[in-house]
């Protein structure tokens, strides 16, 4: 049986992790995180992009999968479920998106470093939550998968995996073979936001936490928007620069359509 004082240490480390996210969503808007379109030599050594996104990828996929594996209630079908849905993504991100990016770019080695303790840290948070803490303090029953919070969460869910995958799709196919010219994106869900990716992530983690109902998901949730909305800021800037004649500011917006 847990202990309150688990649960306590539990929420209180959710509490520490959600200021550091807003230390790091101030200190984004002032330094650019050196990968991608931001990457300079400022940043240190630097590996191969594809094997710096499958190895920082990879941790939170196997962390998630050793404490699943473990848990007395990994086959009840709510735990399952917010299992599947969790490597769902972290599969294509970690097996399959890497190897379907074009270019030979360099990940940083800091960058892949902190990004590989983040998922580390991450999937610690999802998978004790779900399968080692929430059987225990507020346990899923089956009727979850028909409550309104769980439908909405995994409508909003699924919204966002399609908009992060079709914009994904469209950045790489913005040139073709040989041409090695920078264009503006401009299909999709990037006719109204210059960071159409990060838009489908954060909503892919705001429906994970309604569809979980929990301090653990909405932490993710936070974390993911305190990193992505001042990179997105970044890149809304940069192509504001690079593409002055296309970028309409009116209609443009950074992550959010029609706000921000």
């Amino acid at each position: 049986m847990i202990g309150i004082s688990t649960l306590d240490s539990f929420h209180n480390f959710l509490f520490v992790l959600a200021l550091v996210g807003l230390v790091v969503f101030v200190a984004l808007y002032f330094v650019d995180a050196g990968y991608g379109k931001m990457r300079t030599e400022k940043w240190g050594p630097a590996i191969n992009n594809k094997v710096g996104w499958c190895l920082m990828e990879m941790p939170v996929f196997v962390v998630m999968l050793y404490l699943w594996a473990t848990s007395p209630v990994k086959f009840d079908l709510p735990y399952l479920i917010f299992f599947l849905i969790f490597q769902f993504h972290y599969f294509q991100r970690s097996f399959v998106f890497p190897f379907l990016l074009k270019g030979n770019s360099k990940m940083p080695l800091v960058i892949m470093g902190l990004s590989v303790i983040w998922n580390l840290i991450n999937g610690f948070i999802q998978g004790y939550w779900l399968f080692h803490l929430a059987p225990f303090y507020a346990p899923y029953a089956a009727s979850w998968l028909l409550d309104p919070r769980f439908i909405i969460g995994a409508v909003i869910f699924l919204i966002g995996w399609i908009i992060n995958m079709h914009s994904d799709h469209v950045i790489r196919h913005l040139r073709k073979p040989g041409d090695t010219n920078h264009y503006l994106p401009k299909k999709g869900m990037y006719k109204y936001v210059t960071s159409a990716n990060y838009l489908g992530e954060i909503t892919e983690w705001l429906g994970f936490a309604i569809l979980t109902w929990s301090w653990a998901g909405l932490s993710f949730f936070w974390f993911s928007c305190c990193n992505l909305v001042p990179r997105a800021n970044s890149i809304y800037h940069r192509y504001k620069a690079e593409f002055a004649d296309e970028f309409d500011e009116k209609k443009l917006k950074r992550i959010i359509p029609f706000i921000y």
